[in-house]
Protein backbone atom coordinates (compact mmCIF):
# COMPACT_ATOMS: atom_id res chain seq x y z
CA UNK A 1 0.00 0.00 0.00
CA UNK A 2 1.24 3.46 -1.01
CA UNK A 3 2.09 5.16 2.13
CA UNK A 4 0.56 8.43 1.02
CA UNK A 5 -2.72 6.92 0.70
CA UNK A 6 -5.86 5.94 2.96
CA UNK A 7 -6.67 2.18 2.61
CA UNK A 8 -8.83 1.52 -0.62
CA UNK A 9 -12.51 -0.21 -0.22
CA UNK A 10 -10.76 -3.73 -0.39
CA UNK A 11 -7.86 -2.98 2.02
CA UNK A 12 -10.74 -1.82 3.93
CA UNK A 13 -12.65 -5.33 3.93
CA UNK A 14 -8.80 -7.07 4.55
CA UNK A 15 -8.72 -4.91 7.81
CA UNK A 16 -12.20 -5.80 8.87
CA UNK A 17 -11.60 -9.39 8.44
CA UNK A 18 -8.28 -9.02 10.28
CA UNK A 19 -9.81 -7.84 13.30
CA UNK A 20 -12.86 -10.37 12.97
CA UNK A 21 -15.64 -7.61 11.79
CA UNK A 22 -17.66 -8.04 8.55
CA UNK A 23 -17.84 -5.99 5.75
CA UNK A 24 -21.24 -4.31 6.86
CA UNK A 25 -22.96 -1.90 4.49
CA UNK A 26 -23.01 0.52 7.05
CA UNK A 27 -19.11 0.42 7.78
CA UNK A 28 -18.34 0.23 3.72
CA UNK A 29 -20.41 3.08 3.46
CA UNK A 30 -18.56 5.32 6.51
CA UNK A 31 -15.22 4.41 4.26
CA UNK A 32 -16.29 5.29 1.20
CA UNK A 33 -18.06 8.29 3.15
CA UNK A 34 -14.60 9.18 4.45
CA UNK A 35 -12.20 8.46 1.39
CA UNK A 36 -14.52 11.09 0.12
CA UNK A 37 -14.16 13.64 3.43
CA UNK A 38 -10.61 12.85 4.51
CA UNK A 39 -11.86 15.05 7.70
CA UNK A 40 -14.83 14.63 8.59
CA UNK A 41 -17.46 14.58 11.72
CA UNK A 42 -20.12 11.47 12.05
CA UNK A 43 -22.76 13.77 10.71
CA UNK A 44 -20.67 14.98 7.88
CA UNK A 45 -20.06 11.26 7.26
CA UNK A 46 -24.10 10.67 7.86
CA UNK A 47 -25.22 13.36 5.64
CA UNK A 48 -22.79 12.29 2.57
CA UNK A 49 -24.45 8.18 3.27
CA UNK A 50 -28.14 9.81 3.08
CA UNK A 51 -27.24 11.73 0.58
CA UNK A 52 -25.93 8.87 -1.71
CA UNK A 53 -28.17 6.17 -0.21
CA UNK A 54 -25.47 3.53 -0.20
CA UNK A 55 -26.64 2.04 3.54
CA UNK A 56 -29.11 2.89 6.14
CA UNK A 57 -27.53 4.63 8.89
CA UNK A 58 -28.26 6.93 12.35
CA UNK A 59 -25.53 9.58 12.94
CA UNK A 60 -25.19 7.18 16.67
CA UNK A 61 -24.15 4.13 14.32
CA UNK A 62 -21.81 6.43 12.12
CA UNK A 63 -20.32 7.92 15.06
CA UNK A 64 -19.74 4.21 16.71
CA UNK A 65 -18.28 2.58 13.75
CA UNK A 66 -15.82 5.96 12.93
CA UNK A 67 -14.58 5.42 17.27
CA UNK A 68 -14.27 1.58 16.57
CA UNK A 69 -12.28 2.36 13.29
CA UNK A 70 -10.53 4.83 15.54
CA UNK A 71 -9.34 2.66 18.23
CA UNK A 72 -8.19 -0.01 15.54
CA UNK A 73 -6.14 2.55 14.52
CA UNK A 74 -8.04 2.29 11.04
CA UNK A 75 -8.57 6.14 11.30
CA UNK A 76 -7.38 9.19 13.81
CA UNK A 77 -9.11 11.78 14.96
CA UNK A 78 -9.00 15.03 16.12
CA UNK A 79 -10.64 17.72 18.72
CA UNK A 80 -11.58 21.38 16.96
CA UNK A 81 -11.73 24.17 18.46
CA UNK A 82 -15.34 24.39 18.50
CA UNK A 83 -15.26 20.84 20.05
CA UNK A 84 -16.21 19.00 17.41
CA UNK A 85 -14.83 15.50 16.89
CA UNK A 86 -13.43 14.92 13.06
CA UNK A 87 -12.08 11.60 11.71
CA UNK A 88 -9.23 11.67 9.59
CA UNK A 89 -8.63 8.93 6.94
CA UNK A 90 -5.00 9.29 6.79
CA UNK A 91 -2.73 7.65 9.23
CA UNK A 92 0.24 8.01 7.20
CA UNK A 93 2.65 11.16 9.40
CA UNK A 94 1.31 14.27 7.95
CA UNK A 95 1.13 17.97 9.22
CA UNK A 96 -2.82 19.19 9.58
CA UNK A 97 -3.46 22.51 8.67
CA UNK A 98 -6.91 23.91 10.61
CA UNK A 99 -8.72 26.35 9.45
CA UNK A 100 -10.23 28.08 12.49
CA UNK A 101 -12.81 30.03 11.11
CA UNK A 102 -14.31 27.29 8.78
CA UNK A 103 -13.11 24.93 11.34
CA UNK A 104 -12.23 22.68 8.69
CA UNK A 105 -8.90 20.07 8.78
CA UNK A 106 -6.49 19.94 5.87
CA UNK A 107 -3.43 17.68 4.81
CA UNK A 108 -0.12 19.15 4.63
CA UNK A 109 2.34 16.58 3.03
CA UNK A 110 5.42 17.09 3.60
CA UNK A 111 7.83 14.23 4.42
CA UNK A 112 11.11 16.44 4.54
CA UNK A 113 9.45 18.47 6.93
CA UNK A 114 8.36 15.83 9.01
CA UNK A 115 11.90 14.31 8.64
CA UNK A 116 13.63 16.51 10.14
CA UNK A 117 11.48 17.35 12.77
CA UNK A 118 11.41 13.78 13.81
CA UNK A 119 15.12 14.10 13.62
CA UNK A 120 15.72 17.07 15.69
CA UNK A 121 13.19 15.86 18.67
CA UNK A 122 14.20 12.55 18.67
CA UNK A 123 17.50 13.74 19.81
CA UNK A 124 15.79 15.93 22.38
CA UNK A 125 14.88 14.56 26.34
CA UNK A 126 11.63 15.65 28.53
CA UNK A 127 12.75 15.11 31.93
CA UNK A 128 10.02 12.27 32.83
CA UNK A 129 8.63 11.34 29.56
CA UNK A 130 9.29 9.11 26.60
CA UNK A 131 8.08 10.65 23.09
CA UNK A 132 5.81 8.28 21.06
CA UNK A 133 5.19 10.09 18.07
CA UNK A 134 5.30 14.30 16.47
CA UNK A 135 1.30 15.73 15.91
CA UNK A 136 1.93 18.83 14.18
CA UNK A 137 -1.38 21.05 13.75
CA UNK A 138 -0.76 24.56 11.79
CA UNK A 139 -3.40 26.65 12.72
CA UNK A 140 -4.12 29.44 10.09
CA UNK A 141 -7.38 31.69 8.74
CA UNK A 142 -8.25 32.00 5.29
CA UNK A 143 -6.67 34.85 3.20
CA UNK A 144 -8.71 37.51 1.83
CA UNK A 145 -6.75 39.26 -0.75
CA UNK A 146 -8.65 42.72 -1.84
CA UNK A 147 -7.91 43.85 -4.82
CA UNK A 148 -7.78 47.33 -6.29
CA UNK A 149 -9.95 47.93 -8.94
Amino acid sequence: MNTHKCPTIEEFKGILKRHSLKATPQRLAVHEAMVELGHASADMVTDTIKAKGTAKVTLASVYNILTHMAMLKVYNYRLSANNKMYFDVNTFKHIHLYDQENHVFKDVIDDELVSLLESYLGRKRVKGYKIEGIDIQLVARPTKKKYLA
